[in-house]
């Protein structure tokens, strides 16, 4: 007799993967409400679920890149500073892939150096940059006895590390006051040149302003991070390898949040 036509097929049939929707651009952002800060890290979690553990690989894999650097003294950690955001710009890439139905594999993280390559390397030359201007104050402020201790050089005595703990403060006050609004023009800016083809300067300050839009839940996200990191701090750092690609992810949302209306 023949089959049934009719008949549900017997060989099980995967469903394919579900992409989200676009959303219409919006090209100087959007302010959003504070709560959608924890939304990021909520959707984060939902997001990574199906490929949890290729996002804890590759997380993996950038704190062994960190790791490693740190053993060429100098030009390590200078080449990591350039090479972060074309890493960070694989990785939205990445990300971007998943949100279309497409699986995150580890070669994303690279796919920075095939597209935008030059544009990430310039945002990576400004992170250098203000981490020589950070050193430059720092002597400034606190004077050449401080440099030993930047550079892991002889151990200065009690008494002069009590003498320069004040200038060290002060230092580090105007260094985290000069970092927020550099970490607010890179924050976006490496999503809209892999993501939109822009070029650096605009990208810079459409992300200062779209962050500055958005101060309330940033606010909230860090809040919420912060809290999560100390709990996943607890059993010897290995929540870690959750929290970190999830806060990674997050700031990707963050971007779809903020620049596109859905």
């Amino acid at each position: 007799m023949a089959d049934n036509p009719y008949a549900a097929p017997r060989t099980p049939v995967a469903d394919p993967p579900q992409s989200l929707p676009d959303g219409d651009f919006l090209p100087q952002g959007r302010g959003v409400e504070a709560g959608n800060g924890w939304r990021w890290i909520a959707d984060a979690w939902a997001f990574t679920a199906d490929q949890r553990l290729t996002f804890v690989g590759v997380f993996l894999l950038l704190i062994v890149l960190q790791f490693a650097s740190n053993f060429v003294p100098l030009i390590g950690p200078i080449a990591l500073s350039v090479l972060s955001p074309v890493l960070m710009g694989g990785f939205v890439l990445g990300c971007e892939a998943v949100r279309r139905g497409a699986p995150f594999e580890v070669g994303h993280l690279f796919a920075g150096f095939q597209r935008h390559s030059g544009k990430l390397f310039a945002i990576g030359a400004i992170s250098l940059a203000f981490a020589i201007l950070s050193g430059i104050i720092v002597v400034a402020i606190a004077g050449t006895a401080i440099v030993p201790l930047m550079v892991g050089g002889a151990e200065p005595a009690p008494e002069e590390v009590m003498s320069l703990l004040l200038p060290m403060m002060l230092a580090l006050l105007i260094i985290m006051a000069l970092s927020i609004p550099l970490t607010m023009a890179i924050l976006f800016a490496i999503p809209l040149i892999v993501l939109t083809d822009s070029d650096v300067v605009p990208a810079l300050k459409t992300s200062f302003y779209a962050c500055l839009k958005n101060i309330l839940p940033f606010l909230v996200w860090s809040v919420a991070i912060f809290i999560l990191g100390i709990v996943a701090a607890i059993p010897l750092l290995l929540g870690w390898l959750l929290l970190g690609p999830i806060s990674m992810v997050s700031l990707y949302l963050a971007y779809r949040d903020v620049f596109h209306e859905i």
